[in-house]
């Protein structure tokens, strides 16, 4: 029998031509996991053990026959029973009338199996294994790693699983080894890409499964120093040394060893995927570039001096320019059009950022490296958290590269610094409204107004010729009147292109006004307010009041539900003045439905909102409508996501309906979406008469606190209303604003902070008879007790707020804190009482269909199967938290129970796939949750990495968990000490 030894089935040159039975089915076969038969999908039986390794011998052999003797041989050995030959033919036989004739055939003594050249699953995943090398080797590792995947995905548990023989055994070996080296490449191509967080965990439970294969230890340390986890790295090092060295008697192999030396040098190269052999990968390549406009117009000797520049720019250590001028002349037009121009010579892409510059609210330059190093194909995992790490690692990607960053509406110097490439063959164009001076070794650019000529052109090519050319005078006086200046001249434009009744003399006349008087445009603000007058004299007071209204609300964008509500009217009237306002270029559409202001116009807007066009009264009412809008919209988001809590009968009352959806998902995608308007809108609406709204949105937003999504942007608005309400005289407002920062600081580990807010909230709570910070108070008391270790403090308040909970008729509050008591039981002791304290609150919540509150019993419930030693029971109930919350868009939830089933894991004694869990724990929770939460999931992951044998990695864990747990103050720290303890003796 052929048992050849490679990862790969030879394939004959000549091949049987693909057979279908009568009825033309489709025959597919399996032996990636159980051998299986299908037909058109349905599942044939394979018959006894010995007749499936037949059916596998059969199938192994790519369509060549094999003889009698050889099936012997490999389904009994040395040792065949003495009717073999008959009992091959009865199997046979039996495997014939299963699939049909023409599928096993018999042939010269011996039989064949004939089937379709994709038919079985050894061969679909051979062929996806060479389409990867191919991929891989033309440079696209997504589509590598995807096909390998695909090819691994194939797999069903152990391959030709319980079937027996000689010949099934050497194939079982053959195959496995086969899949750990797709695995094995598949993870090399993760760290290719960037992808070492999330690798960390595969390979931690596969150097477990693995011990002594040194490339799986290898990938793990590159892994984990990408990660940041240095001294982890180094010890699985040490760990491995000692292994072999107690196993085999031998040292690691060099390149492990060497590994080692570059990990303790800090190798910069080391922290970036290796080069890879030819033909080189092509690398992700940006192409950000704005369109630009197509009837661009002169700058003749700016766009050639520009050019000229960037096309030198390869010989350069780098070309920078910086273009500045007044809002409004043209300085991101000219840039993107000289960038389209220069692509040429820059063939590793184009990066491109608004860096909001004018506004209120500038670009953080951290953010935007964030967003540039994503572009360039870094995973989210592989981006560090500091401004000055991304800077590194941003320059450490371009090196090497050909590639051309427009920085558009700069705000400083201090700003663009840390975005500029710096490496040779790169080139950065940089517009702002404020000259760079302060910027070493650029270029500076002072972009003017358009000349004469250059302005009628313009104002010609959108208009047409048609109509300038017998009104030629009229139109000189057009662009003159808009001072010559690009934007003006753009906005005046197409206000008349748009109006083919109007004459450009019935242009001029309208502009034909003290306006005009401004035309040398010598103040910078002051001119680019003279310019958007120009397009805002022409609106009718319809427009003109959205245009001023709409400026007020501080979000990025708005959607048009939110526009309707802040104008008060019905949303197609309010879609047809936004239109007519995208028309005369005064308001963006950002996507459909959605529109914003440049951030210049903005400014404008506002300014003619606060002058006499709109008492203040007006504004306010605006504004308000809004903050009620979103207050109605994201209460009925948190009623469907909590169904029967009383939290909403609680806030205060809008006049505005909001938004409904067909379903939780829909909501979901309407609050994230909405977010950073939303939480733009508490910060804006903490004045007395709209404070109480602005809390209580805070209160209905909760999950955009609890998912970890939008967590630092909730604590600032939670700290805004907070300090807004210091000596409001308002205690009501006062007191919900405290429980939220408390809830804040609660879910960022900072319990000390959290109970002094909480304790306060109570106070206050007691003094106006306020039940929501109440019965939420006291809950949130316990819970932060039981993490302090004070259960008796805690038993009581979560028995004050159960008491309040059923007072306020809150039965999903009742079953919260049930099911933080049962908690408390546990941690005291009582396993029993707290399983069924869980349970009562499980069934509450379920009666109410409450899922994702259910998913918090259920995660306080597996906790105390997990005690009892249930642990069967408390991996179910875990796993379906776990489903809900990645459901639900709870990070903060979906990392604590991927921590909670490690726990489980090491109390199984599956120590592998606890630190399987504990690595997932750790890249989901990363930058929410607390150092607390972290200190815990390391302490685990070290007791899973001992119990792998990976001692050394289990220290550093513990040391960092000690650490942190030290500067916290927390109990945690003694435990931690007693498991460092046998290190040091």
């Amino acid at each position: 029998m052929d048992r050849d030894d490679g990862p790969h089935v030879r394939v004959p040159e000549q091949r049987a031509p693909h057979q279908r039975s009568a009825g033309n089915v489709d025959l597919r076969f399996s032996v990636l996991g159980p051998v299986r038969a299908r037909r058109d999908g349905e599942a044939l039986p394979s018959g006894s053990p010995q007749q499936r390794a037949l059916l596998a011998a059969l199938l192994l052999r790519d369509g060549r026959t094999a003889t009698a003797a050889e099936l012997i041989d490999a389904i009994w050995g040395d040792e065949p029973p003495s009717q073999a030959l008959a009992t091959i033919r009865t199997y046979a036989s039996r495997l014939r009338k299963v699939l049909d004739p023409q599928t096993l055939v018999s042939d010269a003594g011996g039989y064949a199996i004939r089937a379709g050249h994709d038919a079985l699953d050894v061969t679909v995943a051979r062929e996806l294994a060479a389409d990867a090398d191919k991929a891989r080797a033309s440079g696209d590792r997504g589509q590598a790693r995807a096909l390998l995947d695909k090819a691994l995905g194939l797999w069903d548990g152990e391959a030709l699983a319980s079937v027996p023989g000689p010949y099934a055994e050497n194939q079982r070996t053959r195959l496995e080894e086969w899949r750990l080296q797709l695995t094995e490449t598949r993870l090399d191509l993760d760290l290719e890409v960037g992808c070492h967080a999330e690798a960390v965990s595969e390979l931690t439970a596969l150097t477990a499964a693995h011990p002594l294969r040194e490339r799986l230890r290898e990938l793990l340390m590159i892994a984990l120093y990408r990660s940041g986890r240095q001294a982890e790295a180094l010890a699985v090092y040490a760990d491995t040394r000692r292994l072999l060295a107690d196993e085999l008697g031998v040292d690691p192999r060099p390149e492990l060893a060497q590994l080692q030396q570059r990990i303790l040098r800090a190798d910069e190269e080391l922290a970036r995927p290796a080069d890879e052999p030819a033909p080189a990968p092509a690398p992700v390549r940006p192409a950000q570039l704005p369109a630009t406009v197509p009837d661009f117009t002169g700058r003749a000797s700016f766009v050639r001096d520009l050019g000229d520049r960037l096309a030198t720019a390869e010989g350069s250590v780098m070309a920078v320019s910086a273009l500045a001028g007044i809002g409004g002349v043209g300085k991101t037009t000219l840039a993107v059009h000289v960038a389209h121009r220069a692509r040429q010579h820059f063939p590793d892409g184009q990066l491109y950022v608004d860096l909001q510059g004018a506004g209120a609210r500038a670009a953080e330059p951290e953010t935007v490296l964030g967003a540039f190093l994503r572009a360039l194909g870094t995973a989210d995992s592989a981006i560090p958290d500091s401004l000055d790490e991304r800077a590194a690692l941003y320059r450490s990607t371009l090196d090497g590269r050909r590639i051309l960053v427009l920085l558009d509406n700069a705000h400083d110097a201090a700003q663009v610094r840390p975005l500029l490439p710096g490496t040779a063959g790169c080139a950065a164009l940089i517009t702002s409204r404020v000259r760079m001076v302060d910027l070493a070794g650029s270029h500076l650019v002072d972009l003017d107004v358009m000349s004469p000529e250059e302005a009628l052109r313009l104002f010609t090519r959108i208009v047409g010729e048609e109509r300038i050319n017998s009104e030629r005078e009229a139109a000189l006086d057009v662009v003159a009147a808009c001072g010559f200046l690009p934007l003006a001249i753009r906005i005046a434009a197409s206000r008349l292109a748009a109006r083919r009744t109007w004459t450009v003399s019935v242009l001029a006349a309208k502009l034909a006004d003290e306006r005009r008087r401004l035309d040398e445009l010598q103040a910078g603000d002051l001119a680019v307010k003279a310019t958007f007058e120009l397009g805002y004299g022409q609106l009718e007071p319809a427009q003109a009041r959205a245009f001023r209204l709409l400026g007020l609300a501080d979000g990025p964008d708005i959607s048009l539900a939110a526009a309707a509500a802040l104008l008060n009217l019905e949303a197609h009237t309010a879609e047809d003045l936004l239109e007519a306002l995208v028309d005369t270029s005064l308001l963006e559409s950002a996507a459909p439905g959605r529109y914003r202001y440049h951030d210049l116009v903005r400014l404008y807007a506002r300014s003619c909102a606060e002058r006499d066009e709109e008492p203040p009264e007006e504004r306010e009412a605006a504004l308000s409508r809004l903050l009620d809008f979103y207050l109605a919209t994201a209460a009925g988001v948190y009623a469907l996501e909590r169904p029967g809590d009383r939290l909403v009968d609680h806030l205060e009352p809008t006049e505005c309906a909001g938004l409904s959806f067909k379903s939780r998902h829909a909501a979901l995608d309407w609050l994230y979406a909405e977010a950073t308007n939303l939480l733009s809108c508490v910060c804006q609406s903490s004045h007395p008469h709209t404070l109480r709204r602005a809390v209580d949105l805070l209160y209905a937003a909760l999950d955009l606190g609890e998912s970890g999504a939008n967590s630092k942007q909730y604590e600032a608005a939670a700290v805004t209303v907070r300090e807004a309400t210091r000596g409001c005289g308002d205690a009501r407002a006062e007191g919900r604003a405290v429980m939220s920062l408390a809830n804040v600081h609660q879910l960022a580990g900072r319990f000390d902070h959290a109970d002094r807010e909480a304790q306060e909230a109570l106070r206050l709570a007691d003094t106006v008879k306020d039940l929501l910070p109440a019965c939420w108070a006291s809950n949130a008391r316990g819970i932060i007790a039981l993490y302090q270790n004070r259960h008796t403090d805690g038993e009581a308040f979560l028995t004050q707020a159960i008491e309040a909970f059923r007072n306020d008729e809150n039965r999903p509050g009742e079953a919260s804190a049930l099911c933080n008591l049962s908690r408390i039981h546990l941690a005291t002791g009582r396993t029993e009482s707290a399983i069924t304290l869980a349970q009562s609150g499980i069934e509450i919540y379920d009666s109410l269909r409450h899922a994702l509150r259910g998913a918090n019993g259920r995660y306080a419930l597996g906790l105390a199967l997990t005690q009892s030693m249930k642990l069967s029971d408390a991996t179910n109930q875990l796993n379906h938290a776990l489903e809900v919350f990645r459901d639900s868009r709870q990070r903060l939830w979906e990392g604590m129970t991927l921590f909670r089933l490690a726990e489980v894991e090491i109390a199984s004694g599956r120590p592998a796939q606890a630190a399987q869990y504990s690595e997932s724990a750790l890249t989901v929770l990363r930058g929410i949750g607390g150092d607390w939460r972290r200190g815990n999931v390391l302490t685990v992951l070290g007791r899973a990495l001992d119990g792998i044998g990976q001692t050394g990695r289990a220290q550093v864990c513990w040391r960092e968990a000690l650490g942190i747990y030290e500067e916290l103050g927390s109990p945690e720290a003694q435990d931690v000490r007693s498991l460092l303890a046998p290190a040091a003796t």
